[in-house]
């Protein structure tokens, strides 16, 4: 667990007050801020299934991006407080055991961190969509907060600025094993976060090249890759 997480939570058994949800750090728009000085959150999460609709967190891992660079000290790493979830079928995937999830952080405060911590700034996600709803669901669930974040996909991101690029499929290794990139352990939020943060430098890099300077261009980039994806599938 990194240090300014030990330092918000031993805050919190100091007697911090409640935070109030209404008053968290409002989410950006993809507007004309350089995509260069964003910064940006390269997130991942670990959960019980695949089903958005009644599985559940049990992990969350996510890095910060900013001018060009991954923060090594700008990063988010937990493991949920849930002992009532069955993970009996997935364990095997993740490594996430019971004890992990009984000796985990406390699920609302570790979902307030993540909040403060993100500062309302842009999400990026492989397969965003299932990070998205998952993550929204469990933030509605356990905080009743339901403002919505800008949202980016790196599977779509990488396709946009290589389309000539060759991966022998479509995941988060393919891509990997294209650009001899190493991860430390899969199936593990943090090491896919860092991974997917690694793939998302080298697509802002050729974005730059491309003349893609703000957060509204990368939208408007990966906007017309959706549509172009679509209109192959016809």
């Amino acid at each position: 667990m990194f240090s300014n997480v030990k330092h918000w939570l031993s805050a919190k058994r100091n007697g911090r007050p409640n935070i109030d949800t209404e008053n968290l750090p409002t989410p950006k728009a993809a507007g004309d801020q350089s995509l260069f000085n964003s910064r940006l959150i390269v997130l991942d999460l670990e959960t019980t299934g695949l089903n958005t609709a009644k599985d559940e967190v049990i992990a969350i891992g996510a890095v910060a991006i900013e001018k060009g660079a991954i923060h090594l000290d700008d990063q988010f790493d937990l493991i949920l407080r849930r002992p009532e979830l069955d993970i009996r079928e997935t364990v095997l995937i993740h490594g996430i055991g019971p004890e992990a999830l009984t000796q985990g952080q406390e699920t609302k405060e570790a979902l307030l961190h993540l909040l403060e911590w993100m500062n309302g700034d842009p999400i990026l996600a492989y397969h965003a969509e299932f990070d998205k709803r998952f993550l929204e669901r469990t933030l509605r669930a356990q905080l009743g907060y339901s403002r919505s974040h800008v949202w980016m996909d790196v599977a779509e991101l990488m396709p946009a600025f290589f389309p000539k690029a060759q991966p022998k499929g479509r995941g988060l290794d393919h891509w990997s094993d294209l650009y001899g990139l190493e991860v430390s352990e899969r199936h593990h939020a943090a090491a896919d976060a860092m991974v997917t943060a690694e793939l998302t430098l080298i697509a802002l890099k050729a974005a730059n090249k491309s003349n893609v300077k703000t957060l509204k261009d990368l939208s408007q980039k990966l906007r017309y890759q959706r549509r172009l994806q679509k209109m192959k599938r016809f």
